[in-house]
């Protein structure tokens, strides 16, 4: 099954909520015994503190939001805290649910300034509800326990700076070193892309380089200039490799991508593609044209689109 990144926030935070609702909902009934007595209430958090999981610090606000005891974490109380006033935080201006549990969405803390939640519960006397019980967490302490998401393979549009659409026919394209080399560039690209291991490539028409990543070092890119786009023997520099069969674009269909590329590139003098990549495995390009705005796309849909469908008929 193919999950979206909010598919897997989603996963994410109801197994966190799983964990955490029940050992919470315990803590917060002692907590109520012990409501308006700061010793006592710091006593109950230290010694419920091991049976809250992940957690970096646990406190009781009251309904209002100011703090009733000091903050306790996993080396006892935390001195600083009693008394502060908690209303205005992320966490405390969302809506607890009915049933009294509420998991926060993530921001960011206000000492550390790293990406955190909050877990709510009501402490409740009677159908009253007199404070509540927060659970800090760090994101970093999480585990994860969702699949990694993967990116959708839909055509998206994002649109980028408004002052450069807003001047895009005050501009024409200007003609750089690949523009009057293209063939030959893409020549190139297209031998490390289908026979050398390049599996991702950024191609920068208006400054005429493109950045590359190997399959035998991904994690690191390299530059390739004008002058390494103009000298086949850079192909040399690569080991052959075999095309990856889980790759989603054929090994046929990289020269017609490419030259896709180069007619966007070469069609129309105000609007015209600035920088593409293409990515042999996710089978999805990008484009980005002069006017800021970039396209994702799998690369079919790209070769099923004519020129008239990015110009209009003029083109």
């Amino acid at each position: 099954m193919r999950y979206s990144w909010k598919d897997s926030i989603y996963l994410q935070r109801e197994e966190l909520a799983r964990r955490l609702r029940e050992p919470l909902a315990r803590l917060a009934e002692r907590c109520a015994s012990a409501q308006g007595d700061r010793d006592a209430l710091n006593a109950v958090l230290c010694d419920g503190f091991p049976g809250i999981p992940y957690c970096k610090y646990l406190y009781v606000v009251g309904a209002d939001g100011a703090q009733l005891s000091d903050n306790v974490s996993s080396v006892g109380i935390v001195p600083g805290h009693y008394a502060r006033d908690r209303s205005q935080r992320p966490y405390m201006k969302e809506t607890v649910p009915a049933w009294g549990f509420l998991l926060s969405d993530a921001y960011i803390s206000l000492y550390a300034h790293r990406p955190s939640l909050t877990a709510l519960q009501a402490i409740r006397s009677g159908p009253y509800t007199i404070g509540y019980l927060g659970a800090d967490f760090d994101l970093r302490n999480l585990p994860v326990t969702s699949e990694l998401y993967e990116e959708p393979g839909y055509w998206r549009q994002i649109k980028g700076d408004p002052a450069i659409r807003n001047t895009l026919f005050q501009q024409t394209r200007v003609e750089s070193p690949m523009d009057r080399n293209h063939e030959q560039a893409l020549s190139i690209l297209e031998e490390l892309l289908t026979e050398r291991g390049i599996f991702q490539c950024q191609i920068h028409f208006s400054s005429g380089q493109a950045t590359i990543w190997v399959a035998d070092d991904p994690f690191r890119y390299r530059i390739l200039d004008h002058e390494a786009l103009t000298d086949p023997d850079i192909c040399l520099v690569f080991p052959r490799r075999p095309y990856p069969e889980n790759a989603l674009i054929p090994q046929a269909d990289i020269a017609r991508v490419l030259d896709t590329m180069r007619t966007l590139r070469m069609a129309d003098e105000n609007i015209y593609l600035r920088m593409a990549s293409i990515n042999t495995f996710n089978g999805v390009v990008s484009l980005t044209f002069s006017c800021d705005g970039s396209h994702y796309m799998r690369y079919d849909e790209l070769l099923q689109k004519d020129i008239a469908f990015w110009f209009g008929n003029a083109a």
